[in-house]
C-alpha cells in the first residue's frame, strides 16, 4: 500500500466536498481488505449537527458496500500539519478497523503524518464491550 498513492486519493476526493459554511475541505480514502478504495468528502448542512466528515463518508461507504474490514484511511485537508480527524470519526474508525490499522494523516503541502487507529483512540469503546454487558 503506498500512502502517497492513498493520500492523492483523499486529495482528489476533497475536491467535491460541500462546506458552504465553513469552507474548511477535507478528503479521506478508505481502503477495504480486498483492495477496494472507498472515498468521501465533508459534506455540511445549515443544521451543523447532522454535517458528515469526510472520514465517516468514507468508511460509511465502504461499509454500505459490504466492508467489514477497513486495513487503512488516508485524510487529508488544507491545514499545517497532518489533519486531526475529530472525536466522533476516531470512534466510526474503532468499528472497521484494528487498533493497528495505519492511519495516515495529511495536508496540501506533502506532510503525511502515520499513526494508528489506536493510538488516535486509546481505551476506545468497540463491539468487545458490548459482549461483557
Amino acid at each position: 500500500m503506498d500512502k502517497e498513492e492513498l493520500m492523492a486519493e483523499a486529495i482528489t476526493a476533497r475536491q467535491n466536498a460541500y462546506v458552504p459554511y465553513s469552507h474548511f475541505k477535507v478528503g479521506a480514502t478508505a481502503v477495504a481488505a480486498d483492495g477496494r478504495h472507498f472515498s468521501g468528502a465533508n459534506i455540511e448542512n445549515a443544521s451543523f449537527g447532522i454535517t458528515m466528515c469526510a472520514e465517516r463518508n468514507a468508511i460509511f461507504g465502504a461499509a454500505s458496500a459490504g466492508v467489514r474490514k477497513i486495513t487503512a484511511l488516508a485524510v487529508v485537508a488544507d491545514t499545517d500539519g497532518g489533519v486531526s480527524p475529530c472525536g466522533a470519526c476516531r470512534q466510526a474508525m474503532t468499528e472497521f478497523m484494528n487498533a493497528d490499522t495505519p492511519v495516515f494523516l495529511g495536508n496540501l503541502h506533502g506532510v503525511i503524518e502515520e499513526t494508528t487507529v489506536g493510538a488516535l483512540l486509546p481505551g476506545a469503546f468497540n463491539k468487545e464491550d458490548m459482549h461483557n454487558a
